[in-house]
């Protein structure tokens, strides 16, 4: 991974045009495993995400970890915050606490004045009224009126975590709209993009063809030969994928 440049910022904005869906899809396409952030919900609907993973990893909460953590700024999560822009996505590993908050209005203040391009975590969010005014996307498992401290603590950043289930590393896609959040491996990003685009356009011809035909779906999906026929005698291209 080291050798393989950022995902740059044009790429970004492809990738926000394109259904979290159709993501997965692509990398369904080329064996890779599903990547949906199971229990990331949209804290409100309508806006769409996608920006370079910053990780962030919680850790159980044990009374000798509290006196040996970095206090203060040096606190994992005000470092991980630090490390966002517009650019870019704070991802947290919650270990799945779904009821456990990483964080408020307070902290995440930091992240509107950053312009973040987004938050997500498969733990709980407090404070969900002022987190919905500062406008950037947030995907979480729940909102909560608890403190975190309590059960966990922020303890690692930018090291491979899993959110949700899915691997997560830094500098990977993370993509979200209505349906939920899905992470793109930066070395995936161009190929998911050109499977994702093709099947955009094969979808949109079955569609079309059923609504002429009034037949079973099953007939050209899940893609099949008749598919791809279909597709090269509609648009004359040949498939890709």
């Amino acid at each position: 991974m080291a050798d393989l440049p950022p995902i740059s910022d044009e790429t970004l904005e492809v990738l926000r045009e394109i259904p979290t869906q159709t993501l997965i899809d692509g990398l369904w396409v080329k064996g890779w495993p599903m990547t949906f952030i199971e229990g990331a919900g949209p804290l409100q609907l309508g806006q769409k995400m996608a920006g370079r993973a910053v990780t962030l990893r919680f850790v159980p909460h044990r009374p000798d970890l509290a006196a040996d953590k970095p206090k203060g700024e040096q606190s994992a999560e005000y470092v991980a915050i630090e490390l966002c822009g517009p650019g870019e996505i704070l991802v947290v590993d919650a270990m799945g606490w779904q009821y456990s908050s990483v964080g408020g209005d307070i902290k995440f203040l930091r992240l509107k004045q950053r312009e973040v391009g987004g938050l997500v975590t498969d733990g709980a969010v407090r404070d969900s009224k002022a987190l919905k005014e500062y406008g950037f996307p947030v995907y979480s498992a729940h909102s909560t009126a608890k403190q975190g401290p309590a059960e966990f603590w922020p303890w690692q950043v930018n090291d491979a975590i899993q959110c949700g289930g899915v691997l997560v590393r830094p500098g990977d896609a993370v993509v979200g709209d209505d349906d939920g959040a899905v992470v793109v491996p930066r070395s995936m990003v161009d190929e998911v993009i050109s499977i994702a685009h093709e099947r955009e356009a094969v979808e949109a011809v079955i569609k079309a063809q059923l609504e002429v035909e009034r037949c079973s779906p099953g007939k050209y999906y899940p893609f099949n030969d008749r598919t791809w026929k279909l597709y090269e005698e509609k648009t004359g291209k040949k498939p890709k994928s």
